[in-house]
């Protein structure tokens, strides 16, 4: 995998990248990582990449063309056309679904937004897909594409030493993680659950699905509406109060 970064504060990208599992990816080169500044492509003395917005309005809006002038120089050495994610509160909602997907790609760009926004003719112009981690808004496009980048290298092979991480963790199975424990076996009075403690495998791996039930109907259950349960899960859910439409 190769990312592409373009930004107006290289870095951001680059501070947080070269930390902890996505750090030594990047030494290992498991996945590449190039980061444009924006205004290296402006065309005047100042290097001024933004301006007032047409119609009027708060705020500035970063210009078409220094983002257009450093999208073409990326495509103009790769074979084919990547796939460009323009980060935005207002586009599709990242998930674990969509970074399985974009692991995929060998090429990936993302564009970091900052002021009010980019001009829309740019993002026309690149195909670009907007895409939002969360319904909230940010100083700029750095750190959801920071996140997208970090969740996406996860599902590329080597970059986890364990490869079992990535296959149990939450969302992975379409629920979200069961708690879990490490020494001491007491802590401010709190024990470990003794199944844990027990060594009979398959009672602990049952007693991670219910736990896994638990909290995912506790604290996300919209989640449950859209994956496959057995019957040994709905009967356990409804135990719990949960009711399947």
């Amino acid at each position: 995998m190769h990312y592409y970064v373009m930004t107006l504060f290289p870095e951001m990208i680059e501070y947080i990248m070269a930390q902890s599992i996505i750090g030594r990816a990047l030494s290992d080169e498991l996945i590449k990582l190039k980061i444009i500044n924006i205004r290296d492509y402006a065309k005047n003395r100042y290097r001024q990449v933004d301006d007032y917005p047409y119609g009027g309005g708060a705020g500035m809006l970063m210009q078409a063309d220094p983002i257009y002038s450093a999208y073409k120089d990326i495509c103009s050495g790769l074979k084919k056309k990547p796939r460009l994610i323009y980060t935005t509160p207002q586009g599709s909602l990242f998930n674990q679904d969509l970074a399985k997907e974009l692991a995929k790609e060998e090429e990936l760009i993302f564009l970091c937004g900052h002021y009010e926004g980019v001009d829309e003719r740019v993002l026309e112009l690149t195909d670009a897909e907007s895409i939002s981690i969360g319904d909230y808004v940010l100083t700029g496009g750095e750190l959801p594409s920071v996140v997208m980048m970090d969740a996406i290298s996860r599902m590329i092979k080597g970059v986890l030493s364990n490869e079992d991480s990535a296959e149990f963790e939450s969302f992975e199975d379409g629920l979200l993680e069961y708690p879990q424990y490490t020494r001491p076996n007491i802590y401010e009075g709190m024990e470990v659950p003794e199944i844990l403690l027990s060594g009979h495998h398959k009672n602990i791996e049952e007693w991670k699905r219910k736990e896994a039930l638990r909290r995912t109907f506790e604290r996300r259950p919209d989640l449950l509406d859209t994956k496959f349960l057995s019957a040994k899960d709905l009967s356990f859910l409804q135990s719990l109060g949960y009711s399947k439409e």
